[in-house]
């Protein structure tokens, strides 16, 4: 709808419905423009401006009656004439008039149906029923686990903690932390997440990798020292098992022996186990998680469970976890167990060091007592009589001197060479006369 202003009071009343958000304002000149571009002469005023609240809807016809008057619709009429419906439908729908006579009456449940109006409806389009899920149960157990590493990780670890993602359903994921905030922080994070659970991966120096097992925010947390890690990625793990699917967790009987290995089994089953009937969740069991307790390490490793046999076929990943302490909050707090046979990364590379160093020491030292050797004068050793008791003297031959000059001997001389020149000066003569 394309209205035409003239004078302030219409300006300020079209002001005032622009500033209500309700139609907008557009020169002359475009409307000028527009015109032209499809070949229609320009009617209006030069100086008069076009108003229209609906671009798409515009038309640019108007009313004869406001055309002739100048008259501005109001808001109302404005808000009348852009709607789909005239403003007498929105009173009878307001009032209940009309249309909500024309619905026909609910049935009451318990009242039995017309079998006349049945018999005579028209047959509907086929109607597909939706199976029920497999699993109708509840799910009870929100157990949520954030997942997410600080920064200067390697590609190994990154690939390791996606796939720890892929095979825990009731994980979560978020952007790595800065080095400098504080381990505190991670608290806030998991509250902001609705997570309960933590595992972060903390990276130093670029090569050690530790990780952090935590119940937030009350604790404990477990910090651990990861090494040996692979992947999904290897080809070496040939196992493969449905995504989402439920693990059965498999423990060493070290677990139930020691009270800090206890603790941490607890740790590993509210983290690692899938909850029932999670959405995310498929309800089978087709791989297990195994934790071995070896050289005072934790060894984890996941299995494809083979339906014919019953046999085991590894999936990935795989690493250990060293363990360094047992904290009794989230992230801190006092401790509970630190490991006596805990070695750091640091001093496990000072001692290789050493040992290197040790070898080259004493193959210097070697190189100097041979030279030592060398130097030293000769001692000169008294002859020892008994030396010459089991020599035999040799016979003596008389020396023969000769006076006489020897012969010559006879020069004998190769009777194949005066053929052969003889031979020679014939093929000459030969090639000369030809």
């Amino acid at each position: 709808m394309v209205l035409e202003l003239h004078g302030p009071q219409e300006a300020g009343q079209v002001a005032g419905i622009v500033q209500a958000g309700r139609q907008n304002v557009r020169l002359a000149a475009a409307e000028r423009l527009r015109g032209e571009r499809h070949g229609e002469p320009w009617k209006g005023p030069p100086g008069s401006i076009g108003l229209c609240r609906d671009l798409p809807r515009c038309t640019g016809a108007w009313r004869p009656q406001a055309a002739a008057t100048g008259a501005v619709p109001g808001p109302a009429e404005g808000r009348a004439r852009s709607g789909a419906e005239p403003p007498k439908m929105a009173a009878a729908k307001r009032k209940g008039g009309g249309a909500a006579a024309a619905r026909p009456k609910k049935r009451a449940k318990g009242s039995p149906g017309e079998p006349e109006a049945a018999a005579d409806a028209k047959p509907g389009p086929q109607e597909y029923s939706i199976p029920a899920p497999v699993s109708q149960g509840k799910w009870k157990n929100k157990e949520r686990v954030l997942i997410f590493s600080s920064r200067g990780i390697n590609f190994r670890t990154r690939h390791l903690m996606q796939d720890l993602r892929t095979l825990m359903p009731h994980s979560k994921a978020d952007t790595k932390m800065d080095r400098k905030d504080k381990l505190f922080v991670i608290n806030e994070v998991c509250e902001m997440k609705n997570c309960n659970k933590c595992i972060f991966f903390e990276a130093k120096k670029k090569q050690d990798l530790y990780v952090w097992l935590s119940n937030t925010p009350q604790g404990p947390s477990a910090k651990f020292l990861v090494q040996n890690i692979h992947t999904l990625a290897e080809l070496k793990m040939t196992g493969n098992c449905l995504r989402g699917s439920r693990p059965l967790l498999s423990f060493d009987p070290t677990f139930d022996k020691e009270p800090h290995y206890a603790l941490l089994k607890e740790l590993f089953i509210q983290i690692f186990s899938t909850p029932q009937y999670h959405p995310k969740s498929q309800p089978f069991v087709d791989h297990v998680f195994t934790f071995t307790i070896t050289d005072n390490r934790i060894w984890f490793r996941n299995y494809q469970i083979i339906e014919e046999d019953a046999s085991l076929v590894e999936i990935g990943p795989r690493f250990v976890l060293n363990l360094i302490k047992i904290f009794q909050g989230s992230f801190g707090g006092p401790t509970l167990y630190e490991n006596p046979y805990y070695q750091s990364p640091n001093m496990h590379r000072r001692l290789v060091r050493l040992s290197t160093a040790a070898k080259f020491r004493e193959k210097h030292q070697v190189k100097e007592v041979q030279k030592l050797k060398k130097k030293e004068s000769k001692m000169l050793i008294e002859e020892d009589p008994t030396e010459v008791v089991f020599e035999t003297p040799a016979e003596e031959k008389p020396v023969e001197i000769q006076l006489v000059k020897p012969e010559s001997k006879a020069i004998v001389k190769d009777k194949r060479k005066p053929r052969k020149i003889e031979r020679k000066r014939q093929k000459k003569l030969f090639r000369t006369e030809a």
